[in-house]
């Protein structure tokens, strides 16, 4: 593209901003919880942009918690660093990745790619996987090693028994783990494809393990926002995967969730949940990220629909079958918070939130004011939500919304119960644990 048309694009972004900055802003707690406020959809020849350049964390600077609690770093220095994933013996994976780099198709590809990468989105990833432990139990780690190298855009780690399992952005791929060793050396194997291909949209592959072990659980995002790039490249995307583990047989298990970033087992139920992305261009009050218990074969809307019986008519032609049986999901946690990462809390240390899930909000792109951007907690009682979100990490943003500090991506507890957060902005893994802990 031409900087003559660079700076086309980049002044008619600007200029439907300005135009999106008239629009009434919904308060995102008038979106919490199954009923939320949907207004009606706008439409964008651009979606208005905003996103706080990625400034990184100065010396002495952290994120802020609530009374009672504490946060430093675990570690800095990273490339890009997106999951984390606690192991039974205490070491500490973190996943550094991005994404293969996506086609441009449209002037508007081309200036969104710009303008979310002012926020760190396009900053170099090790594809790697790093080790961490605490060998002296202060609450830092003192050593680190690559404990995978040369993967392809990995994202979601799960552990079975001896087997450690890692969702690339192509393959599921099966490691031989033993307690205490800080590298793997044997070569990964393949134990199914996923759907990527050259467009590749949301490459993000989440994944979990069935209570039992039997069964992998993988989150596949869809290849477009609304279906732009036709619907063929959607074939197994959107979806929510079941994976025998013994066979690498997989089948579809739920579908029309548009971007399930993270997928987890509630522990007194034994219930599968999701978080999951919703689309965007249609305003800022639209559409609520949720948090959903996942029903085997349920259909919960994409691209037809959403939160049930709610048509986007941007998708032709529409599909009023499917739109009859679209499951509206549980929980909304307001519009483009970009939910990325969740654990839920049983194990957790911290005294005030044992009983719920920790959801880490990477923060929006396309709304103002800005949402997201921290760290929430969704209380649970008898296995589902039963209250509003509670901050619980905040302070990525500077004050005034101009910069970015840091993002919150992926969350787990480590093996004290004290909460860990991969910042791939800010390159740090912090640790929250109770004040004086």
């Amino acid at each position: 593209m031409s900087s003559i048309s660079l700076r086309a694009g980049c002044a008619l972004a600007a200029l439907l901003t300005l135009q999106a900055c008239g629009q009434k802003i919904a308060d995102p707690s008038t979106q919490y919880g199954a009923h939320p406020q949907l207004p009606a959809p706008h439409q964008y020849l651009m979606p208005p942009m905003r996103v706080p350049p990625g400034s990184g964390w100065s010396k002495g600077q952290t994120p802020v918690v609530p009374a009672g609690l504490q946060i430093r770093a675990f570690a800095t220095g990273f490339k890009h660093p997106r999951s984390v994933y606690s192991l039974p013996n205490g070491d500490v994976l973190v996943v550094e990745s991005n994404g293969p780099k996506s086609p441009i198709y449209r002037p508007k590809d081309y200036v969104e790619g710009k303008v979310k990468a002012l926020a760190g989105s396009a900053a170099p990833a090790g594809n790697r996987i790093i080790l961490l432990r605490d060998t002296n139990g202060d609450g830092v780690a003192d050593l680190r090693t690559v404990f995978i190298d040369h993967l392809n855009s990995p994202f979601g780690l799960v552990l079975v028994g001896s087997d450690l399992y890692v969702a690339a952005t192509d393959a599921i791929l099966k490691f031989p783990y033993a307690p205490g060793e800080t590298h793997i050396t044997a070569p990964g194997v393949k134990i199914t494809d996923l759907p990527a291909g050259p467009i590749n949209h949301h490459w993000t592959k989440s994944l979990t393990a069935s209570p039992d072990g039997s069964k992998l659980y993988v989150g596949v995002g869809s290849n477009s926002n609304i279906t732009e790039n036709g619907l063929a490249v959607e074939l197994g995307r959107a979806a929510i995967w079941e994976v025998d583990r013994a066979t690498g047989l997989k089948r579809i298990f739920a579908s029309g969730t548009r971007n399930p970033t993270g997928v987890a087992f509630e522990p007194q139920t034994g219930k599968l949940w999701a978080i999951v992305n919703e689309r965007d261009e249609i305003g800022p009050n639209l559409v609520p990220d949720y948090l959903t218990s996942v029903k085997e074969n349920g259909f919960y809307g994409w691209p037809y629909s959403y939160f049930g019986p709610h048509v986007d008519v941007r998708v032709q032609p529409g599909r009023p079958d499917l739109v009859a049986k679209a499951i509206a999901p549980d929980y909304a946690l307001s519009s483009h918070v970009a939910p990325l990462g969740m654990v839920f809390t049983a194990a957790s240390s911290l005294p005030a939130y044992r009983s719920g899930v920790f959801v880490g909000e990477h923060g929006s792109w396309d709304r103002s004011p800005l949402n997201g951007y921290k760290v929430v907690y969704v209380p649970f009682r008898d296995g589902r939500p039963s209250g509003p979100p509670q901050d619980v990490v905040t302070g990525f943003l500077s004050a005034d919304g101009a910069h970015s500090r840091g993002r919150p991506v992926g969350v787990t507890l480590d093996h004290t119960g004290a909460l860990l957060i991969a910042d791939d902005v800010g390159n740090v893994v912090w640790r929250v644990s109770p004040a004086g802990a």
